[in-house]
């Protein structure tokens, strides 16, 4: 973990963004940098993250962070938090969107591998949440996302067998969690997405099965961001984005469920691999 520490502090709102390099990530930082607030990013790639914090104090005006953290390690939602607090910063919004996929088949990859993409997934994300949540509590003030997925929402096809998995836990996390914080003024938003145009499908190794989707089904990264943000300003537990990944929601709820199954796993079949 590294980072340079800030110059001088100001009392506007802070927004940690984990993930902060690029894609969703990098959206949401754009939002809150928009709506005046200081921005804290962390992700692996510092090269990345200056670049990112350059543009967004050039064009806002506002003050940003790096902190450099691989959040796969047991040890850095501890540290990246006591950086945090040692530059006296105190974080009055979290965005978890830190994430990626392992596709293939569950047993196709070593156990070590699963094991550090729930330790992104889903360990980081409870963790971070609990070490910040009670600053949030105390100040009476505080906005969570945490960047879910339409998958956690939908029965789920062979491949990518513990994504689906995690961002449902996402999902119930966050809604439970909203119902305890929503009286200390505290939001707490899962945000669903689709298919989103980013760095995702290029990292997993997907991009040309993913090509084969029609257009229609994607969102750009920018505008997944602006109705997170809107959804955790106004209290809303669980977003999902985009009206055909909203439509699918619903007709999943409301359709036989040997129907959704089995039109999942043939919609699955031409473009995950197994």
């Amino acid at each position: 973990m590294s980072g340079t520490a800030p110059e001088h502090r100001t009392t506007k709102r802070v927004a940690l963004i984990t993930g902060g390099s690029s894609g969703i990530g990098e959206a949401f930082a754009e939002v809150f940098a928009a709506d005046g607030c200081d921005v804290v990013l962390t992700a692996r790639r510092e090269d990345r993250l200056r670049a990112v914090q350059e543009r967004l104090q050039r064009q806002h005006g506002v003050h940003v962070d790096v902190i450099t953290a691989d959040l796969s390690q047991r040890d850095a939602s501890a540290a990246l938090c006591a950086e945090i607090a040692a530059r006296g910063l105190k974080i009055d919004a979290l965005v978890n969107n830190a994430g990626y996929g392992v596709p293939g088949a569950y047993v196709a990859s070593p156990w070590d591998t699963h094991a550090a993409f729930i330790q992104v997934m889903v360990t980081a994300v409870a963790e971070l949440t609990h070490r910040l949540l009670p600053g949030m509590i105390e100040r009476r003030y505080g906005r969570i996302v945490n960047v879910a997925s339409l998958a956690g929402l939908v029965p789920a096809p062979a491949g990518h067998t513990l994504y689906a998995a995690s961002k449902a836990f996402l999902i119930k996390f966050s809604e439970s969690l909203a119902h305890e914080v929503r009286r200390d003024n505290v939001h707490v938003t899962a945000l669903c997405p689709g298919f989103t145009l980013s760095e995702f499908h290029d990292v997993t190794g997907t991009r040309a099965a993913m090509n084969r989707l029609p257009r229609f089904m994607w969102m750009d990264a920018a505008a997944v961001a602006r109705q997170g943000h809107a959804a955790v300003m106004a209290g809303q537990s669980i977003v999902v984005t985009g009206r055909v990944n909203s439509a699918i929601a619903t007709l999943v709820r409301i359709l036989p469920q040997r129907l959704v199954v089995s039109a999942g796993r043939r919609i699955g079949r031409s473009y995950r691999r197994v």
